[in-house]
């Protein structure tokens, strides 16, 4: 991915367990002496680059390049500030380098400087929808066209500096907590509603590793997507990032431990069954149905639980979403033992018999293909 990065040239307001098979953080080497930091100009200009200076200045140099990187620059206009432009990405990407090499620890006080400079250029006002500026109705989530960020050859370096500190096997989570705090994971997770799908693959990955490093964060993450699901069920309904959410559910959900703790089955109850009822549920429903899956395959007894959460939310009037709903429940009855199946049997049957009798072709031959055949193996 960095040698790619090597080659490129090119306001909606912020809203502020398991084992994952994530190996032990390794011992921190990296001293903390201080660095003699000489204030931020305003002017950017080109530093030297690091083999070009001795080690034993590097740390100073480091800093120096990540105070030129915290300069914010006009992206809407392509022609302004050029210059300088292009010295904050060349800074950016030396940066990237010298993270990635591993051929010099970085120190706490650049480790701090470094989340520093990632949180002034990631943590800004995310443009708003299309919608929003207009005024008009909301469209489809799947007919619109996203905002692309255009500041993204910058932003997608900074992003990567990130993610190569998260990973690296140099980084010490009992330092790097302190800068990688509560604060900062909840701004990340705000930055999923972003148009740009760029932005939001790069935040997902970044969360994911912080999910699986940083054990201290899990339940607090956890409770922040929790809070994300509730304010897109019961009051918005718009979000650009619950596909990602969920395809991070998946594997944490896979993590789970038995027995599953009570705080997961709510989390399943209040918060994954019900994200079937907003309008845009086709744009994510992928995702939700392998989360719910991975529920009922991990502890067969929550089949009962789930059927009769699709069931509360079965669409009445959209046939094209009750095609979804008979997909994933046909992928739950199939995990599901006879006990479970009986204790649902007759509101199940009685909401199928009402798709064998849909006007809607699709609707009714779908469901004599995909059900009456096989539900009489798991009732008998």
């Amino acid at each position: 991915m960095f040698k790619k990065l090597m080659k490129g040239g090119q306001k909606k307001p912020s809203k502020s367990d398991s084992t994952d098979g994530y190996g032990p953080p390794a011992n921190n080497a990296n001293s903390t002496e201080a660095v003699i930091v000489p204030p931020p100009s305003g002017t950017i200009e080109p530093l030297p680059l690091f083999r070009d200076v001795p080690v034993s200045e590097r740390q100073n140099l480091f800093i120096r390049k990540l105070q030129i990187c915290c300069h914010t620059l006009d992206f809407t206009d392509t022609m302004k500030s050029v210059r300088e432009k292009e010295i904050k990405r060349q800074a950016l990407m030396e940066l990237v380098e010298f993270i990635q090499s591993g051929s010099s620890k970085i120190n706490e006080i650049c480790q701090e400087e470094m989340i520093k400079m990632v949180s002034v250029n990631i943590f800004r006002c995310l443009p708003p929808a299309f919608h929003e500026n207009t005024g008009q109705d909301a469209a489809d989530p799947e007919e619109e066209e996203p905002c692309l960020e255009p500041a993204w050859p910058h932003l997608q370096l900074v992003y990567e500096l990130l993610l190569r500190y998260v990973v690296s096997s140099d980084t010490d989570t009992k330092v790097a907590k302190r800068y990688i705090d509560h604060s900062f994971v909840l701004k990340l997770l705000d930055l999923f509603d972003s148009e740009d799908p760029r932005e939001r693959e790069y935040v997902k990955t970044i969360l994911h590793r912080v999910y699986g490093k940083f054990m201290v964060h899990r339940p607090y993450i956890r409770k922040a997507i929790n809070n994300i699901f509730y304010r897109f069920i019961y009051e918005t309904e718009r979000h650009s990032g619950i596909t990602e959410l969920l395809e991070i559910l998946g594997s944490i959900i896979n993590g789970f431990a038995l027995p599953m703790k009570e705080e997961h089955k709510l989390f399943l109850v209040r918060a994954l069954l019900p994200l079937h009822k907003p309008k845009p549920v086709s744009v994510y429903h992928q995702q939700l149905s392998y989360c719910i899956s991975q529920f009922v395959e991990k502890d067969y007894k929550l089949a009962d639980t789930v059927i009769r959460g699709l069931l509360k939310y079965w669409p009445v009037t959209n046939c094209q979403k009750e095609v979804l709903f008979l997909g994933e429940l046909e992928e739950v009855l199939e995990a599901t033992q006879a006990a479970e199946f009986q204790r649902c049997m007759v509101l199940l049957f009685r909401q199928i018999a009402r798709c064998l009798n849909s006007p809607h072709f699709q609707m009714s031959i779908f469901t004599t293909l995909h059900f009456v055949i096989q539900l009489k193996p798991i009732g008998s």
